[in-house]
């Protein structure tokens, strides 16, 4: 449902050596938020929420670390009832974690504003709703709103007229890339990860929308997403083959979220005919949020298309989640 139409609104990007003021009413294209909101957002949740929220900088954009001055910290806040130990770097947490994290790809740029909603639907929740004070008492939600900033900073200076950036701002690739949104620089950070990278779905045209990288993990931005999984998940599954299960007992929950196909996807991504161990429970989990939402579910293949180098096949592959 429509909850408010709200008109086009002039947006004049900030000077690149302002890129880091923070403001939490900065938005364009007729009020999605831009990156500085976003960061301001989680700063201001903290602040006002000091004993339900924490955050945490997982590392650096492609472009800061390359010093550059348009370049960004990567972020995840952290919400519970805290408790000693909480909301620490620790594979072994007490709680079980839940992980949602938006705008891998930098112009899905919906998934970004449900997050910040997400969030203020928890903190705003807790205390009053039953549901949200139940779950913040016994699980840690972790939100990455912007999971690729570079390619949303790319994004959101065009104002009225977004540019259709899909990938990182990496350009030391190579290409002639017309900056359109199927030519553009950069590399598909939801095909570069390290499981079964290059196999299918991907490009090697370095403009392509879909291409994968000069190498598996190859960007700084999905290193850094991995190591803070392995900082909140232990490795539950003890094969490295394509059917070998996590163990039944195994905590965690991960969405990584698009838009906008309307599809519930579950590992394995990168090729329909093959099946996880845990392919029945997966199938089920998905049937649900299906149901909720009145989405499809399925892996990718089945229902969209197959595609490697993906989070959550990712996720599943090293940890089990």
């Amino acid at each position: 449902t429509v909850e408010e139409v709200v008109p086009p609104q002039d947006f004049q990007p900030r000077p690149l050596a302002e890129a880091g003021v923070r403001d939490v009413n900065e938005t364009y294209y007729g009020g999605y938020h831009t990156v500085n909101a976003q960061y301001s957002h989680l700063d201001q949740v903290v602040q006002q929420h000091p004993d339900l929220a924490v955050n945490v900088t997982y590392g650096q954009s492609w472009r800061k670390s390359r010093g550059m001055a348009n370049g960004y910290d990567l972020r995840a806040i952290c919400i519970t009832k805290k408790q000693t130990g909480d909301c620490a770097l620790n594979p072994n947490s007490a709680k079980p974690r839940f992980f949602l994290m938006s705008q891998i790809h930098a112009r899905e740029i919906t998934t970004g504003d449900v997050s910040w909603r997400w969030i203020d639907y928890l903190v705003n929740g807790y205390g009053t709703d039953s549901t949200v004070t139940n779950l913040l008492n016994t699980t840690e939600m972790w939100v990455v709103p912007i999971t690729n900033p570079d390619g949303v900073d790319i994004v959101q200076r065009g104002g009225n007229t977004p540019v259709l950036q899909r990938k990182n701002a990496n350009n030391t690739n190579g290409g002639n890339c017309s900056g359109n949104g199927s030519s553009q620089v950069g590399v598909d950070l939801n095909r570069n990860t390290g499981s079964h990278w290059d196999t299918t779905g991907i490009s090697h045209n370095v403009c392509d929308q879909t291409y994968d990288g000069p190498r598996a993990d190859s960007e700084i931005e999905n290193t850094a997403l991995e190591g803070l999984f392995r900082n909140l998940y232990p490795a539950r599954r003890s094969g490295t083959g394509n059917s070998d299960p996590a163990p039944v007992d195994t905590k965690g929950v991960m969405i990584t979220m698009h838009s906008d196909a309307s599809m519930v996807l579950f590992p394995w991504e990168y090729n329909a005919t093959v099946h996880t161990g845990n392919d029945k429970p997966l199938r089920a989990m998905a049937k649900a949020m299906g149901g909720i939402t009145g989405y499809q579910s399925g892996q990718a293949g089945e229902i969209l298309y197959n595609a490697s180098g993906g989070t959550d096949d990712w996720t599943y592959d090293k940890l089990g989640v």
